[in-house]
């Protein structure tokens, strides 16, 4: 008796089975489990044949020699003579063409080359790479480097095809192969001959290959053979066998077309002799069972000759092999029920006999059942059906959509039984359930399925029935009821109410414009979520943006959609309240006062009238400031913004009262009469009331003088408007209008002196620069008309002229790139005005222009010289330190006060040697008494211009030489004012445009020192101090919020107390405004909890921690046995179920860790009341759930795939069904079960070592040699 040895668990028994033929179990009784020797079970692997070894011993179960593996990378070299080289005039080798074909063809193919050349000159080239990318890489270096020569082959024209092979694969090979082009002529083309291209060794190779194939076809035939379609399946064979073994005989191609192609033509193909042996093997056969057969014909039901045929026409090959008779089907399609048997005599009975048995094997049947209940019949996920077809799985089950019937096919008893057991089904159901339709308006349908399927969702859940409402594309009103009887009555009446609601509801139209939609609805909904919380019953609907609609509608009972028409309604007409627009024209340069510093006045009357107020951009030349909210509160803010402007100048506000009929034509074309008075007077803002407000007042603003000056004017055009309305235009080059003014607007105001007409030039944004508008009485018009046209035509006379101006004063006209020059063109017509060359040594100046112009020009010129000549020059000592001070931010400062007093400021060239010494120090704006201060060159400020506009200059740069001043800070409120990275310091300075300087902190100095402007200190000294009262209040406050407490607590109550995430002890801090400190993992008094804060709060507290101990205290712990298989359920997903349980029982439930001992242990705790509540329902889970898991599980075992050795009983005979434990994979003639062996131990490592490491053997192993 051999021994036998337990390998591998029961899973491998299953594994094992798909290895072993299911031939080596016939051999043994059925009930006996057949062992396998050790040898059968791990075949070994094959060896190089021993030198004793004889060659014909069989091959070993792991089959023949072992293929190499070959590699994928390969390489090539071949050789192309001098005579053949392509390019040979190469200066250097490596250069030229050849050297940049190769580098192509790499790119192409990816292959490597290496070029060389011989010592006869002839060119050596390795190609690497994949095989695929070294053929391609060889074929175009061929094409490309070597000259190319060709020939002609000829073969039949039947052969041309072969060459080709399928889908040209062949032709590419062959040309791939022999690196060469080959041309076949077209089918069309009666031509034989095929052209090679290439080298003479490639066409050699392409000839030779080609004449090959077509000798191998020389050589085969084909026949094709006609015999009757009946005798086909005899010459086949069942299975295909016959023909098959057939063609392994003679080696010959046989091709039988299949019984559904109508063709009788056999075709043979091979060598000629093979092909002769196959054809009069066929006659034979065909021969003998003409004579020798004869046929039958039977009617049997057109239904059942599927069953018949059988899958794939098994059936039909299971009869003609057993019988030898062929079965002949009428097709599917035709309606006839003769099937023909042809076969010999004495074998047509036992084979009619078997097409019966199989017509019968299987029954259909039909059971009727109202197609409403199919989906009761099937069940959740078909596990209803799912019963009956585990039970009886031959049997096929068919539902059709629409029809009240269900088909049964399969073996006749299990038929009879899935017919019984869905009769019994559908006869309990119709008792059970019931089933109602009613017709609702399509319209209605959507607003009864609810948001997300809210209200059907709660009928079907609240009634227990299932409401299947038609899609909108079916355009039906049926909506279907199925479930209880009670329920269905229940959910119509319910469903019929609804319909009812809506019938009776309004849907009423709000006009909104469009732009308050976003307003109304509010960021992400919020604003409109909390309307429809107010009106719920209400439906609102908002236009799509797109559709550019005001029309907002509203859907709901009556009384609902007025009260929240009503609502909304109130809501826009505060929003049109709310975007009142007026405009505020404000004086340029008093914007940044308006906005003040880091935008403080601005942010205040925002805040204090609640409006929106838009400022122009800084390099805008608008001068309006626009201004929305309330109409109350934009006038108030109106009045706030023109107040600024009349404390910062002397300005001044009059009201004339003008007819409002005239106000058009006051202001003219685009605005260019009235912008021609506000020019006229300084830049007065003149405002005219809204058209169609009814008021006469005019508004006037600006500086007193001009304010008075405008009101004249205004009121003479209103007057002249009045009395005679006239206008005349006049075309003048803009380069004269400068001049036509003249300087300060003289020139034309001596003309609307004398003529009393008005004269209107162009502004900068008009189109038409040349166009003149003069209006008044037509007199006066005419005559300023005529005196303009006179001016206009004196200025087309060019005339030349020439004055004399000293030499030193040139470079004033010239500085600054010809600034003044250029002002004296724009001035006076465009007169040209040219200086002598620096180094000319003359004092003679031309002017070119217009006569007037040129005199106009001339006489200014004498006035600049005058003015030059009586200015002054001033010199100011201010120490260098200080200079940079005073010209400011690129300059702006000094440029300021150039342009305030019309002077010229010149600093000194810096000296850097003087600026290393130590400067006296100054206090205050003069020098300390202990140090005099002594000017140097590097010192003087020299200021040019007229005497006492440079003594103002003067005093203007002495007040902004900065001062130091000390200010008394503690020094522990030091590192306070600094703040964190010097922020708070920074932004100090910033503030107050000071320097500020804190004394460093280890000479503790109460001290800190601000440099600056004389107002700017004195500011920066203000806030100083008031942040150091902050800071004082703030220690005080700190001193108040440090008291503290220390409480005992046992530490196993800190993680309740602490929460969730902290959520526990986050509230108590939020909510008592302390700090809550735990003791550390390290600490020795683990259980101590200390408390920050105000006295009061710390006591709240520690008050709050104490009761929740108490309640902590108050609760038990309880376990419960739940069957892990339910944990996951229970949890929910990523454990969402557990935390809504946990919250409505208010207890906490922890479940056991992976691995853990007691799998099924989950402890819940909290109040004895809500534990016992708690723990209930938690069996009540389990025992749900338990149905659930049980049920998935019987089904999971019932679609298990059957064993390989057939029935329910297991793999292999494994299992007898007695439910007993595995015996696991067994074997035979173990190596182990040797005498002086014994088993491999799994663990060692001399047995199972690891890969890569070595382990000296200690002895023979069980397993034989080790090889390495």
């Amino acid at each position: 008796m051999s021994s036998v040895a337990v390998l591998t668990p029961e899973s491998f028994a299953e594994h094992r089975s798909g290895l072993k033929d299911q031939e080596n179990t016939g051999c043994v009784p059925e009930d006996e489990a057949y062992i396998p020797t050790y040898l059968e079970a791990f075949p070994p692997l094959p060896e190089k044949e021993a030198p004793g070894e004889k060659p014909g011993e069989p091959a070993s179960a792991w089959g023949g020699k072992i293929r190499p593996i070959k590699a994928s990378v390969i390489t090539q070299v071949f050789h192309v003579p001098l005579e053949e080289r392509r390019y040979k005039d190469n200066s250097q080798f490596g250069e030229g063409e050849e050297a940049k074909v190769c580098l192509d063809i790499m790119q192409r193919t990816g292959a490597h080359i290496e070029l060389s050349l011989a010592k006869d000159q002839g060119l050596s080239i390795m190609v690497t790479g994949k095989l695929d990318s070294v053929m391609k890489a060889r074929k175009e270096i061929v094409a490309r480097l070597q000259t190319q020569a060709s020939a002609t082959v000829a073969i039949p024209k039947e052969h041309h095809r072969f060459v080709i092979g399928k889908n040209g694969e062949k032709l590419q090979e062959l040309e791939l192969k022999t690196a060469t082009k080959i041309a076949i002529p077209r089918p069309d083309d009666p031509s034989t001959n095929i052209r090679i291209t290439g080298t003479k060794e490639g066409i050699e190779k392409a000839r030779h290959e080609i004449l090959l194939i077509s000798a191998e076809q020389d050589k085969r035939a084909v026949e094709r053979l006609s015999l009757e379609k009946a005798f086909h399946p005899f010459i086949a064979g069942a299975h295909n066998r016959l023909v098959q073994e057939l063609s392994q005989e003679t080696g010959a191609r046989i091709s039988i077309p299949p019984p559904s192609l109508p063709k009788d033509e056999i075709v043979i193909t091979g060598e000629k002799e093979a092909v002769a042996m196959a054809l009069s093997r066929i006659r034979a056969i065909y021969d003998d069972k003409k004579r020798k057969t004869t046929t039958i014909s039977v009617e049997v039901k057109k239904s059942q000759h599927k069953y018949i045929i059988g899958p794939k026409g098994n059936t039909l090959q299971e009869i003609l092999e057993t019988t030898g008779v062929s079965v002949e089907m009428p097709p599917l399609d035709s309606g006839s029920e003769t099937i023909i048997l042809r076969g010999e005599p004495d074998k047509l009975g036992p084979a009619l006999t078997q097409v019966y048995a199989k017509a019968k094997s299987v029954m259909v049947v039909e059971v009727t059942a109202p197609a409403w209940l199919h989906r009761y019949i099937i069940g959740k996920k078909g596990q209803n059906i799912g019963r009956i077809t585990q039970q009886l799985p031959r049997v096929h089950i068919e539902f059709t959509d629409g029809e009240e019937r269900i088909s049964l096919e399969g073996p006749t008893e299990e038929v009879e039984q899935a017919q019984a057991q869905i009769q019994e089904n559908i006869k309990d159901l119709l008792v059970r359930m019931d089933y109602t339709e009613v017709i609702i308006e399509q319209r209605f349908h959507r607003h009864l399925i609810g948001k997300n399927g809210a209200n059907i969702n709660r009928i079907k859940e609240q009634y227990k029935v299932s409401v299947r409402i038609p899609q909108d594309s079916e355009r039906s009103g049926l909506v279907r009821i199925e479930g209880d009887p009670k329920g269905v009555q229940m959910a119509r009446r319910e469903l019929l109410e609804m319909v009812q609601r809506m019938e009776n509801e309004r849907t009423k139209d709000l006009i909104v414009e469009q732009k308050f939609h976003r307003t109304i609805i509010g960021q992400k909904g919020e604003k409109i979520k909390e309307v429809r919380d107010k009106f719920p019953e209400v439906i609102i609907n908002f236009p799509d943006p797109a559709q550019k609609s005001d029309i907002v509608q509203l859907r709901g009972p009556k009384n609902e959609v007025e009260k929240c028409a009503k609502f909304l309604q109130k809501i826009i007409a505060d929003l049109i309240e709310n975007s009142f627009s007026l405009s505020v024209p404000i004086f340029k340069q008093f914007h940044k006062n308006i906005i003040g510093k880091g935008g403080a006045n601005i942010k205040k009357i925002r805040e204090e009238t609640t409006t929106k107020i838009d400022l122009p951009t800084e390099n805008s030349n608008s001068e309006m400031i626009v201004i929305t909210g309330r109409k109350s509160n934009c006038e108030a803010a109106r009045e706030r913004i023109l107040s600024i402007q009349r404390e910062l100048a002397n300005m001044k506000e009059a009201e004339v009262a003008i007819p409002s009929k005239l106000h058009n034509s006051l202001i003219g074309s685009k605005g260019c009469l009235v912008r021609s008075i506000m020019e006229d007077c300084g830049g007065v803002h003149i405002h005219f009331p809204s058209e169609g407000s009814g008021s006469d007042k005019v508004t006037i603003r600006g500086p007193v003088e001009e304010v008075e000056k405008a009101k004249k004017q205004l009121l003479q055009l209103a007057e002249e408007k009045q009395v005679n309305n006239f206008t005349a235009e006049l075309q003048a080059k803009p380069e004269y209008h400068k001049f036509l003014i003249g300087r300060g607007g003289a020139n034309i105001r001596r003309v609307r002196d004398k003529t009393g007409a008005r004269i209107i030039f162009p502004s900068p944004d008009d189109t038409e620069q040349e166009l003149i508008t003069i209006v008044g009485k037509e007199e006066a018009v005419r005559l300023a008309q005529k005196e303009l046209e006179s001016l206009v035509k004196n200025l087309d006379d060019v005339v030349e002229d020439s004055m004399v101006v000293d030499a030193r004063h040139h470079r004033h006209f010239v500085c600054r790139r010809g600034q003044v020059l250029r002002e004296l063109a724009e001035e006076y017509g465009g007169v040209a005005v040219s200086f002598p060359r620096t180094g000319a040594n003359s004092q003679r100046v031309t002017l070119k222009g217009a006569k007037d112009c040129v005199d106009a020009a001339k006489k200014r010129i004498q006035e600049i010289i005058e003015d030059l000549e009586s200015q002054v020059c001033v010199e100011v000592a201010i120490p260098q330190r200080f200079h940079r001070a005073i010209m400011g931010p690129k300059g702006c400062r000094i440029q300021h006060i150039t342009r305030e007093n019309e002077v010229q400021i010149k600093f000194p060239e810096r000296d850097d040697s003087a600026a290393g010494q130590d400067a006296p120090p100054q206090e205050n704006g003069e020098v300390s008494p202990e140090a005099e201060f002594v000017p140097r060159k590097c010192d003087i400020i020299t200021i040019a211009g007229h005497e006492e506009k440079c003594e103002m200059a003067k005093a203007a740069l002495l007040a902004l030489v900065p001062i130091t001043e000390d200010v008394e800070v503690s020094y522990e409120l030091h590192r306070y004012i600094i703040g964190q990275k010097g922020s708070g310091i920074r932004k100090m300075m910033e503030e107050y445009e000071v320097n500020i300087w804190v004394p460093q902190p280890e000479k503790q100095l109460d001290v800190i020192k601000v440099t600056g402007l004389v107002a700017n200190v004195e500011r920066a000294k203000q806030g100083l101090m008031e942040r150091v009262k902050d800071l004082q209040a703030e220690q005080e406050d700190r001193a108040l919020r440090s008291f503290k407490v220390s409480m005992s607590v046992d530490p196993k109550f800190h993680p309740k107390i602490i929460g969730r995430k902290g959520a526990v002890i986050s509230q108590i801090r939020k909510d008592h405004d302390v700090s809550i400190q735990f003791a550390d993992k390290g600490d020795e008094q683990q259980d101590v909890i200390v408390i920050s804060g105000y006295e009061r709060n710390v006591e709240e507290a520690s008050q709050a921690i104490q009761q929740l101990v108490a309640e902590l205290q108050e609760m038990v712990s309880q376990d419960v046995r739940l069957d892990p298989r339910t944990h996951a359920r229970i949890i929910g997903a990523r454990g969402k179920a557990i935390r809504k349980l946990m919250e409505e029982f208010k207890v906490d439930i922890r479940f056991p860790q992976p691995g853990s001992d007691e799998p099924d242990k989950v402890t819940v705790t909290g109040l004895p009341e809500t534990v016992d509540n708690a723990v209930d329902h938690l069996l009540n889970l389990e025992e749900e759930y338990m149905l659930n898991v049980t049920e998935t599980e019987t089904l999971a075992a019932y679609m298990k795939p059957p064993s390989r050795y057939g029935g329910p009983g297991g793999a292999g005979g494994g299992d007898d069904g007695s439910g007993g434990p595995a015996k696991g994979f067994v074997v035979r003639d173990a190596p182990w079960n040797a005498s002086g062996n014994k088993a491999p131990d799994m663990s060692s490592a001399e047995d199972f070592p690891t890969f890569g490491t070595g382990v000296a053997p200690k002895q023979t192993s069980a397993w034989g040699p080790k090889k390495f």
